[in-house]
């Protein structure tokens, strides 16, 4: 996030105010329409002293301190009108608990500040390492539009154990969706290790079943597994490839549930040859195979972890993505990847809502539809490339 960014963030929050703001005014106004009504016959301005907690909550120091000094003068003022009753204990009792309530509710309404900028800062910080692991998945790489979205599944949270990632290489369009074992910080440093080395190796390597073994040598180098201890540590992956001539898919599955094919007269799976998930691989003689399908023109590619595929409704059953994706596309020729992955996101969504769990997996979808008739001619291309971009003679 930008200087500018975390600067409107971190200003008071706009006009449009909830009903807990309007409390201390509300308060107040009551207060001083009783004493309208009994006119000066009954202490009614012990009410106020409830005010400067409740300004605490919605208002800064400054407001919370204004709102003490107006709570008194109106206490001070509403004794007044009572003969006798300005300096009675009971009433000079009501004054200085006014004043400590005050001086408390400033120091309360000055932490709250405190911890609102603290929050802000750390989502601040959240959203630019999910910007920097999860990049926005753009429209359109070479010949090949693209759609995605990602979403964790803890509350409150931005990045979790899900990824993916889409890189145009001179092998063509390439991707890389997973979905890593567990939850918090390790799965993150394993997120990490995947994309940064997918970044790098999918442009030097030529095998698509090299560059998964490259991955999982990342693993085994950069993961946590060493540092916490778990033996168990691993990611299902699909790593893809869309070749420059276009008009195929090659596959190499790692343990992920197999992508599906989203077209105008049906909806399929596509069947893949699992191998094990990056990270165990050592216990696997050979490396895993690479499929290879056809992919009719208009067709997209649809990819998902397991967060949307294991969403229950209220009766427990499993959300059917096959199926209702079907329903929707059926008879639509070339759907529109965003159209797909915005479709998969909300319907998902509204199967599980009954559930009420807030709890849920972590979700990720990805969708690619090769359109090298609408490729943007080689003149439009980039002109320069990174060094890795061309890779070794040995890894050709």
């Amino acid at each position: 996030m930008s200087r500018y960014s975390l600067d409107a963030a971190l200003r008071p929050p706009s006009p449009r105010r909830g009903w807990v703001w309007w409390l201390p005014l509300i308060a107040v106004a009551v207060d001083v329409l009783v004493e309208a009504v009994v006119r000066g016959q009954e202490p009614v301005s012990f009410i106020l002293i409830a005010v400067p907690p409740l300004a605490a909550a919605t208002r800064g120091p400054r407001g919370t301190a204004l709102s003490t000094v107006v709570c008194l003068g109106l206490q001070m003022w509403m004794a007044a009108r009572r003969p006798g009753h300005f300096a009675e204990e009971h009433h000079v009792a009501v004054y200085v608990g006014t004043i400590l309530i005050g001086i408390a509710s400033v120091a309360l309404s000055r932490q709250r500040e405190l911890t609102r900028r603290h929050l802000i800062r750390a989502h601040s910080a959240a959203e630019a390492m999910q910007r920097t692991l999860l990049r926005p998945v753009p429209r359109r790489l070479g010949p090949v539009r693209a759609a995605g979205f990602y979403e964790a599944g803890v509350g409150g949270t931005l990045v979790g154990g899900d990824l993916y990632d889409v890189c145009e290489t001179p092998f063509g369009v390439r991707a890389i969706i997973g979905d890593v074992r567990g939850k918090g910080l390790g799965a993150v440093q394993t997120v990490a290790a995947v994309l940064g080395s997918f970044r790098v190796s999918a442009h030097e390597w030529r095998s698509l079943s090299g560059l998964a073994e490259r991955l999982e040598l990342s693993i085994a180098r950069n993961g946590p597994a060493g540092e916490d201890g778990d033996p168990e540590l691993f990611v299902t992956a699909l790593v893809l490839e869309f070749p420059p001539g276009g008009g195929e898919v090659r596959i190499v599955d790692r343990g992920h549930p197999a992508p599906l094919v989203v077209g105008a007269r049906e909806t399929r799976r596509l069947v893949t040859e699992p191998g094990l998930p990056l990270g165990l691989g050592t216990l696997a003689v050979g490396g895993a195979a690479t499929t290879v399908h056809p992919l009719a023109p208009g067709e997209v590619l649809l990819m998902h972890t397991d967060g949307v595929s294991e969403a229950r409704d209220a009766d427990g059953v499993f959300y059917p993505v096959l199926r209702r994706l079907g329903e929707r596309f059926r008879g639509e020729c070339a759907p529109d990847p965003e159209a797909v992955v915005a479709f998969v996101r909300s319907d998902s969504e509204r199967w599980s809502a009954s559930t009420g769990d807030t709890d849920n997996d972590d979700r990720a979808v990805l969708a690619l539809r090769p359109d090298p008739a609408q490729a943007p001619p080689a003149t439009e291309k980039r002109s320069h490339r990174t060094a890795s971009a061309h890779p070794p003679d040995h890894l050709r």
